[in-house]
This record gives structure tokens, C-alpha cells and sequence, in this order.
């Protein structure tokens, strides 16, 4: 890795990879944005705002964007930031234009593969197995970061040096961060909490009270950790930050787009329409998918990721679906 912090790229510019550039622009003299759009790269080198995301902040000016992805060429780190159905994609532009192999790679996209199972990280592997791969997860919503309220994250890798240097670039007075080894245990949790925080929207969205749904979440938390470990994650991480603290922050946040496309479904609203609604990206949707598929490869059993595939792909009711999960055999906790 170089020694000066110089330049970071950050592959996506919607709120979470703005949020995440107001982070590194601490650290970093110069953070590039790498956008999609024309008109958002104008809006952000001219006028220092991404509206369209951030409406109420205004961007540092050493943050920069552009629609040219050989900007991360000269990157010292590069950050992954587009949806989970683009990393694959992404990845592999990136080895098409040759970047260097001492790059770290970092991933902040929260999901896993269908049909194959993979997590973010082994697919960036995939397609540039030589440069060093971490993951960054946790209870972040962007608008509380970018505004600068207390957050804290973990970044997790095998190789201990990196994450050591990770762990200073992203972070700051406000936006803590920790360590782990355990990278499958963070993306299994920051994958599997989509599924739940669904789950509780759609709870809300129908009128369940607070009991329920505390009940919901927890059971989530079981599901997930029985789940996360079948699939490769250590026990302990489900009950830190990047498990039991994202799974809490999603589903009860009225930021958290999966809570709100959850909550539209108990509403009576399709799923289209509910997607339509917010306007961006909620990775518990393909998601959903994803993971009940590789929980069907498990003897595990997941009634509240069954319970919300049916809702999603079955078009089951969000009222008989919830029902039907609170009135199964009773059993020991």
C-alpha cells in the first residue's frame, strides 16, 4: 500500500458511497465519486451537493466525481459502493483496465449472489485475485453519517496489517471503527438483516404492535445466527456491530429503505409499487432471493426469510404471511 493518503475512489455515488466520502475526505486530499451520471458528477464538482441523495449536506470540496472509471488506477484505495447485483460486473471492468495489484479493495455492498452463494468479497476475488480484499459493515445509515452524528463500523479482513490501516482512514471524531477477521460473519449479517428488516416494516406497515415486533426482531437475530454460521460466520460476530447492531438500526430506522419497502407492502401497496415509492436500491429485495435459496442448500430453518419470500415472489399476503409465523407450533425458545 502507499504511504501518503492521496486519493481514494469510491465505485457508486448514491447516499451511502456520498456518506462514505465525507468520511475519507478527513483522511485523504483527494476522494473521487465514480458516477453513472453526468449531470450528478456536474452537480457535485460545481456546487457541492448531491441533492438528489443528501438534499440537506454539502460535500467538502476535496470530494470530486466523474463518470471515467480509470480515475481508480491512481487510486490508494478503492471502495465498493454499487448495488450487490452490479459488483460482479464492476469488478470485472476493473481487472479489464488493469488496475494495480497493491490496490485494497474494500466492500461496503451488503448481499449475497443467486445461484451461486457468493459473498461481495469472494467476487471481487474472483475478479482480481491479487490485490488485498477487506469488507466494511454496520449499524450506518448514510444520512446520520454524513451529517456527522456517532457512528461506529467494523472493517474486516485476514490480513491484520490492513485492516490496522483501514481502520485509521475510516476513522474520525464522529464515525468509530473496529476490527474483525471474520469478513464471512459480517457480510452473512449485513446481508441477512435485509431480509428481517423487511420483515418488521411490513409488521409496522399492518399496525403489529411493539411487543410483536421486538419479537420479530429477536427471532431474527436467531434466524440469522443459525443461518451465518451454517454459511461460514463465527458465533460471536452476530451479536456485535455488523450483526446484532445493523439488524436493530434497519428495522426500526425510518431511513432504512427495506423497513420502508416492508412497511408499504403491510400498507396494502405491491411490490412494485412499494419499490417505486423509495426511489433507490432496497437490497432485501433481490436479496430475499438470494438467501432463500442458499438456506434451502442448509438443514437450517429460516421461517422468517420463508415467510418474506412468499410475500415477495409468491405474492402472499403480508397479514396471512405474519399470521402464519405467529401462530406456528410453540416450540423452546
Amino acid at each position: 500500500m502507499k504511504s501518503a493518503t492521496t486519493k481514494a475512489v469510491i465505485l457508486g455515488s448514491g447516499s451511502w458511497g456520498t456518506a462514505l466520502a465525507i468520511v475519507l475526505s478527513e483522511h485523504f486530499k483527494d476522494v473521487v465519486l465514480i458516477s453513472r451520471s453526468d449531470k450528478q458528477a456536474s452537480e457535485i464538482n460545481s456546487k457541492h451537493t448531491n441533492l438528489q441523495y443528501l438534499p440537506k449536506i454539502t460535500l467538502p470540496e476535496n470530494i470530486r466525481c466523474t463518470t471515467d472509471l480509470t480515475e481508480a488506477k491512481t487510486a490508494e484505495i478503492i471502495v465498493f459502493v454499487v448495488p450487490t447485483s452490479a459488483t460482479r460486473a464492476t469488478s470485472l471492468k476493473l481487472a479489464e483496465i488493469g488496475i494495480p495489484a497493491d490496490i485494497p479493495l474494500i466492500s461496503s455492498a451488503k448481499g449475497i449472489e443467486r445461484g451461486t452463494g457468493l459473498r461481495m468479497s469472494n467476487i471481487i476475488h474472483e475478479a482480481l485475485p491479487n490485490n488485498p480484499i477487506a469488507v466494511l459493515s454496520g449499524p450506518t445509515h448514510a444520512e446520520e453519517v454524513a451529517a456527522k452524528l456517532a457512528t461506529c463500523t467494523v472493517v474486516g479482513s485476514m490480513d491484520v496489517k490492513l485492516t490496522s490501516s483501514l481502520q485509521e482512514m475510516f476513522t474520525t471524531s464522529t464515525f468509530r471503527t473496529y476490527t474483525t477477521q471474520d469478513v464471512a460473519g459480517m457480510e452473512l449479517g449485513g446481508a441477512l438483516k435485509n431480509v428481517f428488516a423487511i420483515a418488521a416494516g411490513i409488521a409496522f406497515g399492518i399496525g403489529l404492535g411493539d411487543n410483536a415486533i421486538a419479537a420479530l426482531v429477536t427471532r431474527g437475530l436467531a434466524e440469522m445466527t443459525r443461518l451465518g454460521i451454517a454459511l461460514g460466520g463465527q458465533p460471536d460476530t452476530f451479536v456485535g456491530l455488523s450483526g446484532v447492531g445493523d439488524l436493530m438500526t434497519t428495522c426500526y430506522s425510518p431511513h432504512s429503505r427495506n423497513n420502508r419497502v416492508g412497511k408499504a407492502l403491510g400498507e396494502g401497496m405491491s411490490l412494485e409499487e412499494a419499490c417505486d415509492q423509495l426511489g433507490m436500491v432496497a437490497e432485501g429485495v433481490p436479496n430475499t432471493l438470494s438467501i432463500y435459496e442458499a438456506a434451502k442448500e442448509t438443514d437450517i430453518e429460516t421461517p422468517i426469510v420463508n415467510a418474506v419470500y412468499e410475500v415477495l415472489y409468491h405474492n402472499k399476503s403480508a397479514k396471512q404471511a405474519l399470521h402464519e409465523l405467529l401462530t406456528r407450533d410453540p416450540k423452546a425458545e
